[in-house]
């Protein structure tokens, strides 16, 4: 099924860059999360009609003021930490591979319990106590550095605390926007909430860059841990009507993230996608740990130039994020798949080819970054479109988790891998390797059924027990 262009910007943005198999910002492959339950709810039924805009709704804004400005705040962090490893700490290229491999470590060790514990818990509370935690373990890198005694070890154990606690409200946050707004109004929601992440995208990289040249990355950090407290105090005024499921309901913990395994993995459609992003995901590491290094050190671009290639390149996410529904429209949803992941899996190249034309390595990063911006926002609003509109509202969070788990979960590991062969063979060369890994990751996309079909199948069309098609359609498509 098709996207409308409402559909897209204001359901599946919010996951455009989620599980990127190209980064899309200095510090993670993706720094948004995924789409909410309301595209599966929406999808399942007629919506009632909304009454009244969101801007007259007091309790909304309130929550949407909180996650602009911490959204705002974590560009301003994900260009600062690393900034503060090469140039403050001098951090080696193994070095930089831990503290990445730190920072998204979360994923692989809680990302499948998170899921079916989150499913028993008050989503709004856990995001509360998140920031709380992201906000006294950020506030500790100035404190350290003013004292003068900050060291490798300390951003080590920041970075772990902080992506367990992104883990946890990531996953709370993909299920928060159903229980505060009318379902008529989920697409408004997800639309503004969407609309401030794009914005943060834009400028937040840039202003991190100036600011980091003002007052030192260490204290710059001190802007995102107030971000961070800001919205722990709108998630405080924020009212929820969430209703948990019953304790006599609830499974085996081992049993309900089994359920939600087997439901990713017996669709022949979705093992593909995972296959793709997880692949590029590991491969895609590569530059996510060397890129700082290479561009602040062995190119000596100033963190302000860093900050803005970034900024840049968002631009590319903004206009595919745009542009989508008419390419999936032209091309049909299917085919978009093979088509994003071809692209995005050759973007990397530019990034070493900067070697050979460092007089031109701002502009070559920029295009790198805004085409693989560009690609993955097509990419991730078809695959998360399909995936949300099959799975049964149920199975919503452990599906995510269990998806998550896999194509983040490989990247703490690519990061050590790479942060080691950056360190033993070089950065360039590494980068390489990395590059070329992306441009394989394709095949599982690329040689699959996606060419022939028109249309990726409906929720109808997958048994809601197995997850496998329905015998109609043994492949889970529709032929163009």
């Amino acid at each position: 099924m098709s996207q409308s262009p409402d559909g897209a910007d204001a359901e599946v943005l919010a996951a455009a860059r989620a599980e990127a198999s190209f980064p899309t910002s200095k510090a993670s492959p993706d720094d948004a999360v995924e789409a909410d339950q309301g595209l599966a709810a929406r999808t399942r039924g007629p919506a009632p009609t909304s009454e009244g805009s969101l801007w007259r709704d007091r309790n909304f804004l309130t929550m949407w003021s909180g996650q602009a400005l911490s959204q705002f705040g974590a560009q301003i962090t994900e260009l600062a930490i690393p900034v503060l490893a090469v140039l403050l700490l001098n951090a080696t290229e193994w070095e930089v591979g831990v503290l990445t491999a730190a920072n998204v470590a979360a994923f692989l060790v809680v990302g499948l319990p998170a899921g079916a514990w989150i499913d028993r818990m008050r989503k709004r509370h856990v995001m509360i106590w998140a920031d709380l935690v992201r906000a006294m373990a950020l506030g500790a890198l100035p404190l350290l550095a003013l004292l003068g005694v900050l060291q490798m070890w300390h951003v080590y154990v920041v970075a772990l605390v902080m992506g367990v606690a992104t883990v946890f409200f990531d996953v709370s946050n993909q299920s928060l926007i159903p229980s505060l707004v009318r379902r008529g109004q989920i697409a408004e929601a997800n639309g503004k909430l969407q609309s401030t992440e794009q914005l943060a995208g834009l400028a937040g990289p840039a202003f991190g860059g100036w600011l980091i040249g003002i007052i030192a990355a260490p204290f710059a950090i001190l802007i995102t841990v107030t971000t961070y407290v800001a919205s722990f105090v709108a998630l405080l005024f924020t009212k929820d009507h969430e209703k948990l499921r019953p304790a006599h309901e609830h499974e085996p913990l081992v049993k309900e993230i089994g359920e939600g395994l087997a439901w990713v993995f017996r669709n022949p459609l979705l093992r593909r996608i995972v296959g793709t992003t997880g692949m590029a995901n590991f491969f895609g590491m590569a530059a996510t740990t060397l890129l700082p290094i290479f561009a602040l050190r062995e190119l000596g671009i100033s963190a302000g130039a860093f900050g803005l290639v970034f900024s840049l390149a968002a631009v590319g996410g903004l206009l595919g994020a745009i542009a989508t529904p008419h390419i999936v429209k032209r091309i049909g949803e299917a085919r978009a798949i093979p088509v994003s992941a071809l692209l995005f899996g050759f973007a990397p190249l530019l990034v070493p080819l900067v070697a050979f034309f460092p007089a031109f390595a701002l502009p070559m990063l920029v295009v790198a970054y805004a085409i693989g911006s560009f690609t993955v926002l097509l990419y991730n609003i078809t695959q998360v479109t399909f995936r949300q509109r099959i799975t049964p509202t149920r199975l919503l969070g452990r599906m995510n988790a269990s998806i998550r788990f896999v194509v983040w979960g490989v990247m703490p590991i690519g990061a050590l891998l790479f942060g080691a062969l950056g360190e033993i063979i070089g950065v360039v060369p590494a980068l390489w390797i990395g590059a070329i890994g992306e441009v394989v990751a394709t095949v599982f996309v690329a040689t699959g059924p996606f060419w022939r079909m028109g249309e990726l199948p409906d929720a109808d069309e997958v048994d809601e027990v197995s997850g496998r098609p329905t015998p109609e359609t043994p492949d889970g498509a529709r032929e163009a």
